[in-house]
């Protein structure tokens, strides 16, 4: 919606069009006739639409029994949300919405008036070039609420972690190693770097999922359980979701795979 929002910024009405309701569509279909990139976005955005137009006419339970054991891709199905942008959004998937708005800039003078936003010699390029990045995604599995995954209890990761490095060490077949990171200077093998290292991934994952975000994180934190205990290291870090924040601790031993026997 944004980007759209800058294409339309002063655009001419010869480029818009002057009865085309559309004028996104409209500035496409223009740049696509001198510009193959965007002729190809055209070109795409037309058949997703005949795609949809054609699942909207096919009568409910009809495309299912149709489909059923071929080999052909599934008709998209597409939110109202996603058919309002379709041009912006088919050559965001396509990764060349930055080469198309490179284009315009480049040419603004066909399309745009003087004090249109592509048309500026700053505010332009630099729009063609935010776009590099979003462009170098991967839109082919977007992500929903329904499948995000959960952290595992603490715990649980560091029985995960001993159980796949006993298979790694065979110096102490009895005892499963512990998730302690060794210091350099007790041995400097490369395995025990690796080892290391991937204590240290471990350790960093306790906290981490993927539907939180870390906003602030800090090792050493005592906490005091009850009065009559003395206080206890550890790692505190505080992380956002949609709707709430939530402050993490966990105890340095159990981090380090220390714990033993102790209560």
């Amino acid at each position: 919606g944004v980007v759209e929002a800058c294409l339309l910024h002063m655009l001419k009405r010869r480029a818009a069009g002057f009865l085309r309701t559309d004028k996104v569509a409209a500035l496409f279909t223009k740049v696509g006739k001198s510009c193959a990139i965007a002729g190809d976005v055209c070109k795409k955005v037309q058949e997703l639409q005949q795609q949809v137009e054609s699942r909207k006419n096919q009568p409910n339970g009809q495309e299912p029994l149709k489909r059923q054991g071929s080999t052909t891709s599934k008709t998209p199905v597409l939110t109202p949300q996603a058919i309002k942008h379709i041009w912006v959004r088919t050559a965001l998937i396509e990764k060349v919405l930055d080469k198309i708005v490179q284009y315009i800039v480049d040419n603004c003078s066909k399309y745009y008036e003087k004090e249109a936003l592509l048309a500026d010699p700053v505010c332009g390029p630099i729009l063609a070039s935010l776009l590099v990045g979003p462009c170098a995604l991967e839109y082919t599995k977007l992500k929903t609420a329904d499948h995000y995954w959960t952290d595992p209890s603490a715990d649980e990761l560091v029985q995960r972690h001993r159980i796949h490095g006993a298979h790694g060490r065979q110096d102490s077949p009895s005892k499963r190693p512990a998730l302690g990171i060794r210091k350099r200077h007790s041995s400097g093998s490369a395995a025990d770097d690796r080892f290391a290292a991937s204590a240290r991934e471990y350790v960093e994952s306790l906290h981490q999922n993927s539907r939180t975000h870390l906003l602030y994180g800090k090792n050493n934190v005592l906490v005091q359980p009850k009065d009559d205990l003395e206080a206890i290291p550890g790692y505190l870090s505080l992380h956002q979701s949609a709707d709430s924040l939530t402050l993490k601790w966990t105890p340095n031993q159990l981090m380090n795979g220390t714990l033993g026997d102790s209560e």
